[in-house]
């Protein structure tokens, strides 16, 4: 007998994700729930490009390495601990492979040629606009020392915790609030120079 359009069942309307707790995303994960997966990498996939830009500097590195991020998340699914953040987690497996590779390319470099960085652009003689502020300020944070400059970018460029940051960077909640505090006054004497050129930095 033939199923009437009335009989026939209603497709079942796709599980909203937009708004599920990282915890509940590792569960399904360890599910291999692919919907969760997709979810998880539009979640994070642009923060952990702009993290991992901060370490390469290079715009097609830094998606072949965010792509092995979610590869390698993906591989370890089954031993995703719900409890733990899925931030951190991923923004860690994200620095490994960063620092990887940029090892990788320094010995490289030492048994080929060395390459000298460009030179920093020169100070402005005039009042400063906003984009050249705004290209200064980049320039002042990547001169700040690497752990103050990772616990700054992490805590207040892409909101993690001190806890995650800490976690990330495999160090303890109390150092990462030391990098961040003497990271900002670092920061601010740059500022204070400019408002008074005679102010050392």
């Amino acid at each position: 007998m033939e199923t009437s359009p009335r009989e026939a069942p209603s497709p079942r309307p796709p599980r909203p994700l937009s708004g599920e707790p990282d915890g509940s995303l590792c569960r399904r994960l360890r599910a291999s729930d692919r919907e969760a997966f997709a979810e998880v990498f539009r979640r994070h996939r642009d923060g952990l490009l702009r993290y991992v830009h901060t370490f390469v500097h290079d715009d097609a590195q830094t998606h072949d390495l965010v792509q092995d991020v979610f590869e390698g998340l993906w591989a370890l699914r089954d031993r995703l601990d719900p409890a733990q953040s899925l931030p951190a987690l991923l923004f860690r497996m994200a620095r490994n492979r960063s620092l990887r590779h940029l090892r990788d390319a320094r010995l490289h470099a030492r048994k080929h040629t060395e390459m000298d960085p460009p030179p920093p652009p020169p100070l402005p003689g005039n009042a400063l606009d906003a984009d050249t502020l705004a290209h200064r300020f980049s320039a002042w944070i990547a001169d700040l020392p690497p752990q103050q400059r990772e616990a700054l970018t992490l805590s207040r460029f892409h909101a993690l915790s001190h806890r995650e940051v800490a976690e990330t960077m495999g160090i303890s909640p109390r150092t990462v609030n030391n990098h961040i505090v003497r990271a900002l006054k670092r920061l601010k004497r740059h500022l204070d120079a400019f408002d008074n050129p005679h102010t050392p930095t």
